[in-house]
């Protein structure tokens, strides 16, 4: 009774979402309050229908309801209680259902925190929300309905995809699907702003909270996956350029040019087309890993759906607000003009570079994630384009962009002495050059990717913190005490930009490795750490078979950890598993995994040093406190910048 509730749940937000698309777009246009005014009660409508819907599935799957076809074919009933509950989502009917619930909360939350909006700009942000809420609800009813039954329920589940039961991927899909999903708020404002007719500093005031929590989101829910590849699936790496790794690291890059584009739109009102379309870009981007996930098209441990017609009817999702949007935007082009003027020497340009930079980038990751599909359907040829490809041309793009961050910050709105803001950085360029300097004179016969990354990262570190210093001008020091969180946000999110560089760098470069066939009682010898296999045991789990090793980790002769790696088998799926054993360092992490018995007696045996690996996920966290530590700056937690309601204007209608 509860899934059929569920099910009838769905269908009714499906008919609120039409009601919230139209009514108060009608409304808006013909200056009816009471017709604009039903966008709120019909967000919260939404919302709290999808919920209930999304509640009634995590019911089916707590309790083992093998009576609904998705419980089957993604539950069993001696999963552990946590992945019953993610579950939920480790599927394409179930991720879908949740990417409509936290879009229905978006759209919510505009109407909870609006209130200081227009009524006309409200009501048109909701509606078109609402449009993005029908277009999924249609595709969930029509083409993945979770609640569908099965006539002869199965006394079992065939059970989780194994690599989805793990913690980190309890929590990386709902964070990710924050930062996706919240980029339509963005989106959503710029369309209404050019139905309106009018963009300007409130705008930019208002579009930004939501662009940055976005951004907060989406970092995290990538830090989080890159997490997961690192210890989960046995192959020591933290990124591998996955296409669906991509499908979420190119909306993040045009975030983050969205986020700095904004700035300029509130302090200056100029670069009003960069965020329009920037807005409408960084929402397509997220459209268009939700169709490479799952249209079918590529193949990665990360998709969820390899069926044609889903993927068609995404496409056509895509290509109609991508494809409106962008009309839209050319034929409202007259309301994008800029007020404010600049000299080349600026804030202003220098962000300009910043968005260059950080959309080129985004480019190369968009044209090598799709060019073997492109390949394939244009001249029939199969081609692979791996991380080489990605290493070349997005590197240099991502080291300018790092070279230019800490000159830009230190820059003055309108116009500025170049001179005058290097001059303020040298310390952080004599720093910089003295780490590569030594590093260089520390290694020898290795890459110099160690050293200039190092060299980078501490240019942006350094450069943060001349920023923070140069806010406290002549003053004491107690004035650094009184700056708003949103400069410490930025100084901190730099830093942070600078940390995970330097892990990267790092882990790169230096890592060492060996792997071999290792008997019990064996030990090898790996940058000055000695690893012995102690024994091997077969453990029966919850709901799977593991071969365990007992590793004993040594240095100088002093025993430091006991590692205790896995090689999972699980039954019900048929599928193996492999699990890291780490012992995790502030300047290294030790890493060892075993692998299958080999005829010869021993089992294969691999193990890593990699040195800094940390703090890719320490600078990651930094980029999200810093994202909020701006995000609770008390402008944007009572609006303060739309206060002041300006004049309505005449929307060019």
């Amino acid at each position: 009774m509860v899934t059929e509730l569920g099910h009838f749940a769905l269908i009714l937000a499906l008919v609120v979402a039409l009601v919230q698309t139209l009514v108060p777009l009608i409304g808006a246009h013909r200056r009816w309050p009471g017709w604009m005014a039903v966008a709120e009660p019909a967000a919260n409508a939404q919302f709290l229908l999808v919920s209930f819907s999304f509640a009634a599935l995590t019911y089916a799957f707590v309790t083992s309801d093998f009576s609904l076809k998705l419980v089957t074919d993604n539950s069993h009933s001696l999963k552990p209680m946590l992945y019953k509950v993610t579950g939920v989502w480790g599927n394409h009917e179930g991720s879908l259902l949740l990417w409509i619930l936290i879009l229905a909360l978006f759209g919510a939350s505009a109407s909870w925190f609006g209130g200081a909006l227009p009524p006309t700009l409200k009501a048109r942000v909701l509606a078109v929300q609402g449009a993005i809420g029908l277009a999924f609800l249609a595709f969930l009813l029509f083409t993945s309905n979770p609640f569908l039954r099965l006539a002869s329920p199965p006394l079992d589940g065939h059970d989780l995809n194994p690599l989805l039961q793990d913690p980190g991927l309890a929590f990386h899909p709902p964070f990710l699907y924050l930062g996706y999903v919240g980029l339509s708020m963005a989106f959503s404002f710029a369309v209404a702003a050019l139905i309106e007719g009018r963009v300007d500093a409130a705008w930019g005031r208002w579009v930004r909270p939501w662009t940055l929590a976005a951004w907060v989101f989406l970092t995290i829910g990538i830090a989080l996956g890159s997490w997961w590849a690192y210890y989960e699936l046995g192959w020591g790496g933290f990124w591998f350029w996955d296409p669906v790794e991509n499908a979420s690291f190119m909306p993040w890059l045009i975030a983050g040019a969205l986020l700095h584009s904004a700035i300029v739109v509130e302090k200056r009102e100029s670069l009003k087309s960069w965020t329009i379309l920037l807005a409408i870009v960084a929402f397509g981007f997220s459209l268009i890993g939700a169709f490479i996930t799952r249209s079918g098209i590529i193949t990665s441990v990360h998709a969820f759906a390899t069926d044609p017609e889903r993927g068609v009817f995404l496409l056509a999702i895509t290509a109609f607000f991508m494809g409106g949007a962008l009309t839209l935007f050319a034929a409202r082009a007259e309301v994008l003009s800029s007020k404010g003027v600049f000299s080349l020497t600026s804030r202003e340009s220098m962000l300009v570079l910043n968005n260059i930079l950080l959309a080129v980038a985004a480019l190369v990751v968009f044209v090598g994630t799709v060019w073997p599909l492109v390949s394939e359907l244009a001249f029939d040829r199969k081609l692979s384009v791996g991380a080489p490809f990605f290493d070349m041309a997005f590197t240099p793009f991502f080291v300018a962009l790092g070279l230019a961050l800490p000159v830009g910050a230190l820059m003055p709105w309108k116009r500025g002495k170049l001179g005058r803001a290097v001059r303020q950085l040298i310390p952080a360029l004599i720093l910089a050059i003295a780490v590569l300097a030594l590093v260089f004179a520390l290694q020898t016969g290795r890459s110099a990717l160690g050293p200039v990354g190092l060299m980078l990262a501490t240019w942006l570190v350094a450069g943060a913190a001349t920023d923070l210093w140069a806010r406290k001008g002549k003053s004491d020091l107690s004035r650094l005490l009184r700056l708003q969180r949103s400069d410490y946000g930025r100084v901190v999110a730099h830093a942070g930009l600078g940390v995970t560089i330097a892990g990267v760098a790092g882990l790169i470069a230096w890592q060492s490795e060996d792997i071999r066939v290792m008997q019990e009682g064996d030990t090898l010898t790996l940058s000055g750490y000695e690893i012995t296999l102690e024994s091997v045991a077969r453990v029966q789990g919850p709901n799977y078979i593991s071969t365990t090793g007992t590793v004993t980790l040594a240095k100088n002769g002093r025993e430091i950890a006991t590692l205790t790696p896995e090689k999972r088998f699980y039954p019900v799926a048929r599928m193996p598993t492999t699990e890291a054993a780490i012992d995790n360092g502030l300047m290294r992490d030790v890493y060892v995994v075993i692998g299958d018995p080999q005829d010869g007696g021993g089992w294969a045996f691999r193990s890593y040093v990699k040195p800094l690996a940390n703090w890719i996920w320490g600078g990651a966290i930094l980029m999200a406190l810093g994202g909020a530590l701006s995000l609770s700056d008390r402008r944007y937690r009572v609006a303060a910048g739309a206060r002041r309601t300006p004049a309505q204007g005449v929307p060019a209608e």
